[in-house]
C-alpha cells in the first residue's frame, strides 16, 4: 500500500460566523500529483494555510506523511510556494536561494542553482540582481527554483504557473514530469483546468468551502457527462447545494 503523503479528515475552519471550510476529507498518496480547483473564495488557499499551520483549524485533523500538521516535524519533508510570493526585496537571487536552503539545512551549490535556473528559463544574471528588480515571472521562477533545489518529498504550490509565460509553463511541466519519475508528490491549487488535466493523477473540486468531488479528471468528466473538463467542473459546482 502506498504511503499517504497528505490526509485531510473532517477539516473545518470558520471566520466568525462564516464557514470557510466544512468537513473536508480526502487523501493524497505518496508519489501522486493532485490538483485542487475551485472558483475564487472556494476555500483552496485556506486549506493550504491550515495544512501549513499558518492558521488554526476549528475541527478535524491534517497529517503530513503520518505526522500531525501542528508539529514542526511535519514540514521537514515539504516545500511550499505561495501564490503571492514576495522574497525579501534587499536580497539578490543567489542570496535568497542560499537563505532558503540554509533554513532547510540543505547545502548550496552554485552550479546546481544555475542549472535549475536554466531549467526554468531564468537568466543566470538574475542571481546577482536584487529581487526588487525582478518581474512577476522572474520572481515566480526564483521561488520555484528554490523549492526544487530543496529536494523535498512533497511540493505544495498555490497557483504555481502564476505569472509564467508559455515557454516557462512548458518548462515547468517538464520539470514536474521529472519529479514524477522520481516518485515525488505534488499538491497544488490551480485555475488552469487544462494544466490539471495534463499533469494530475487526481483532483478535487472545492466550492463554498466544501469538497464537491475527488477523483481523476476522467472521472469528473464521466460523472458530469461531459468530454470537456471545464464543462464538467461547471456542472459540478452548479449541482452543489447553495449554503444556507
Amino acid at each position: 500500500m502506498s504511503e499517504i503523503a497528505l490526509r485531510f479528515t473532517g477539516v473545518t475552519k470558520n471566520y466568525g460566523h462564516a464557514a470557510a471550510l466544512h468537513d473536508v476529507s480526502f487523501e493524497v498518496a505518496s508519489g501522486e500529483f493532485f490538483g485542487l480547483v475551485g472558483v475564487n473564495g472556494a476555500g483552496k488557499t485556506t486549506l493550504l494555510k491550515c495544512l501549513l499551520d499558518f492558521c488554526d483549524t476549528d475541527g478535524g485533523s491534517i497529517e503530513v506523511f503520518g505526522t500531525s500538521h501542528r508539529l514542526t516535524a511535519a514540514r521537514r519533508r515539504l516545500a511550499f510556494l505561495p501564490e503571492r510570493f514576495n522574497p525579501p526585496y534587499y536580497l539578490t537571487g543567489e542570496d535568497f536561494i542560499k537563505y532558503v536552503l540554509a533554513m532547510q539545512e540543505t547545502g548550496h551549490d552554485r552550479g546546481e542553482a544555475e542549472r535549475m535556473l536554466c531549467t526554468l528559463d531564468l537568466d543566470l544574471a538574475a542571481l546577482n540582481l536584487p529581487v526588487r528588480t525582478y518581474s512577476k515571472g522572474m520572481t515566480q521562477k526564483l521561488g520555484l527554483a528554490a523549492c526544487f533545489l530543496s529536494g523535498k518529498d512533497l511540493y505544495v504550490f498555490d497557483e504555481p504557473t502564476s505569472g509564467l509565460d508559455p515557454k516557462a509553463r512548458a518548462l515547468l511541466k517538464s520539470k514536474l514530469r521529472e519529479l514524477k519519475q522520481k516518485a515525488r508528490t505534488v499538491f497544488f491549487t490551480s485555475h488552469a483546468l487544462a494544466d490539471v488535466a495534463e499533469v494530475c493523477d487526481r483532483m478535487a473540486v472545492m466550492h463554498a468551502g466544501r469538497l464537491r468531488f475527488a477523483g481523476t479528471p476522467a472521472q469528473l468528466c464521466r460523472q458530469f457527462a461531459s468530454d470537456d473538463l471545464e464543462q464538467a467542473f461547471l456542472r459540478c459546482i452548479e449541482a452543489a447545494p447553495q449554503p444556507a
